[in-house]
């Protein structure tokens, strides 16, 4: 058996359950971390269990491979992902939840071809299992499989092999805010157009307002006050006539008058009785109150006089001046005062347009120049990154088998600043010398793409937060050395992520530290599948079959033993 497991990876699939599926008629999947190995039979459904797990991730659901006689194939899969932010993320906004760092997926295959998924409890579209996928599974081994398909893909990779971060993401702080200040020089010059014509226009509206220096609540006033000078003339008659009564200038008897009688005839018989003196002190109590109300009648009959009819006038006019300010502002008067004050603004800022633009262009060509310089040392960075990345696949491929391959990473400038500077990066192959580099999967077939990968995978790996990585067919075409030399890198990879393959070469699985079979089982009725974990002689016994077709072998038996030690100290260095 391989060395003991080293990997520090937390962020890994646990469990695949499968039903139904092919000829899988109900079967459990456990993983843990570092290098885990599936091997099988030709036919045994170890394709099922990648089909199973392309489910999970994403991809597209075919109802022909539900299992004969049943109307519903159904997988789910049990991710620990206590350190992955940007997955939980994923999952809170597709309304599921992550509980103690565990992460369910389900997805259901129907026969009417209604495929249906949930993502942490949550019913969620298929898209989203796909956004999840990309971040937390690599599967190598066709061509519409490849991590670093895309541009955006291979210039991230190169980033995190280049240790480019901190210079990019001080490139991307100056870039935004080049970009943002770009956009306010822009608006200002694309006012100009309109600029003079809504300066004159709020240049005679601030004037207009600064003659007329409306006030909050002055409309309301001056209504009140236009309402009492209308009826003057009834209201100083009504005054009169009252302080006529209360205090008259005449002979006759007035209210105060009548009421001093009244007191000082009960204080004369007071001292008969105290209870009349009582009522003495409350008439000469009213004496004073009457006194003061003739009073404030008197003041109210001055500024009746006062005021008259040019009063009224004044306050009309002006009533008609706010009114026609609310018509062409308003409608209220606080919507004339709220419209004065932003005017006010907006014309200062108007007519400060010329020094703001002068300012901004020397503030953009500054930032430009940071952007410029920033951008040509991170180019600086991927080109040296770039050869140290092709000089180390390329030294992987020779032990791989592929001897006369060459990957040729390649970094061009434009002057197309972007967030990620001016560079497009493309990561191609050259298949043997001489050859010209083409994109990686083309003109590769699966066992040589799923190399090359494994080749990348593993410098990529020094670098990166890894990923769980899953390769079918990466030992198609290869035996003997470059057999154990792909172990030995898939076991390399596995000490720093979980790694799963689908392998027929016993050189591979020797390195496990987990060994899946797919078994068979062929009745009168039916043919099924399962999925059991070997250990031990069992595991041997697979190995010797995948050596030499003979389980029972002694001879096989022992070289399987003699692999498996090999692989365990090559592991262990």
């Amino acid at each position: 058996m391989a060395g003991e497991v080293r990997s520090k990876v937390t962020n890994l699939i646990e469990e695949i359950s499968i039903r139904d599926l092919g000829v899988i008629a109900d079967a459990k999947l456990e993983f843990g971390p570092g290098l885990t190995v599936l091997t099988g039979e030709t036919g045994a459904g170890k394709t099922m269990v990648l089909t199973a797990l392309g489910l999970l991730l994403g991809e597209r659901s075919d109802s022909s491979a539900i299992r004969q006689g049943q109307e519903l194939a159904f997988v789910e899969g049990r991710w620990a992902i206590p350190n992955h932010r940007i997955a939980e993320e994923l999952v809170v906004e597709a309304g599921g939840s992550v509980e103690n760092g565990e992460l369910i997926v389900n997805r259901s295959v129907s026969r009417d071809g209604r495929s249906r998924s949930s993502v942490g409890g949550a019913s969620a579209p298929v898209a989203v299992l796909a956004s999840l996928g990309e971040k937390l599974v690599a599967v190598h081994g066709q061509s519409d499989q490849i991590r670093l398909k895309s541009a955006v893909a291979q210039r991230e990779a190169l980033d995190q092999f280049s240790g480019v971060a901190v210079l990019l993401q001080k490139y991307r702080d100056v870039f935004e805010l080049w970009k943002s200040v770009q956009k306010r020089l822009e608006e200002i010059k694309s006012a100009s157009a309109t600029r003079e014509v809504e300066l004159q226009s709020l240049r005679e509206a601030v004037e207009e307002l600064d003659r007329l220096e409306p006030k909050t609540g002055e409309d309301v006033e001056l209504a009140e006050q236009a309402q009492r000078l209308t009826y003057s003339e009834e209201l100083r008659i009504a005054a009169s006539e009252a302080h006529e009564l209360i205090s008259s200038e005449n002979d006759v008897d007035d209210a105060i008058s009548l009421v001093g009688k009244a007191r000082r005839i009960l204080e004369s018989a007071s001292a008969h009785d105290p209870e009349l003196g009582k009522i003495a002190e409350t008439l000469r109590e009213l004496g004073f109150q009457l006194g003061e109300n003739a009073a404030q009648l008197s003041g109210y009959l001055a500024s009746q006089e006062a005021g008259g009819a040019s009063e009224l006038e004044r306050i009309q006019l002006r009533r008609s001046e706010l009114t026609s300010a609310m018509r062409k502002y308003g409608p209220s008067l606080d919507e004339v005062i709220a419209y004065y004050e932003s005017a006010a603004k907006r014309l200062l800022d108007l007519d400060s347009s010329d020094e703001q633009i002068e300012k901004l262009e020397a503030e953009v060509a500054g930032l430009f120049a940071q952007v410029e310089d920033l951008a040509g040392q991170i180019t600086a960075v991927r080109k040296h990154a770039a050869l140290r990345l092709e000089q180390a696949v390329t030294e992987e491929l020779k032990s791989l088998a592929m001897g006369g391959a060459t990957l040729v990473v390649t970094v061009t400038e434009s002057t197309d600043y972007q967030a990620h500077g001016v560079d497009q990066v493309s990561i191609q192959l050259a298949a043997y010398p001489g050859a010209e580099p083409r994109p990686i999967g083309k003109g590769a077939s699966g066992g040589e793409l799923s190399r090359i990968m494994l080749a990348i995978e593993v410098v990529l790996a020094r670098t990166e937060q890894a990923l769980t990585f899953i390769f079918d067919e990466v030992d198609a075409g290869v035996g003997g050395a470059a057999a154990i030399e792909v172990g030995r890198r898939l076991a390399q990879l596995a000490k720093v992520a979980q790694v799963i393959v689908v392998t027929h070469l016993g050189q591979v699985a020797a390195f496990a530290n987990q060994h899946l079979r797919v078994l068979k089982t062929i009745g009168d009725q039916y043919t099924a599948s399962d999925v059991v974990t070997l250990r031990g002689e069992e595991r041997v016994e697979e190995i010797a079959r995948m050596l030499s077709g003979m389980a029972e072998s002694d001879t096989a038996r022992a070289s399987a033993r003699e692999l498996m030690v090999l692989a365990s100290d090559i592991s262990s260095k």
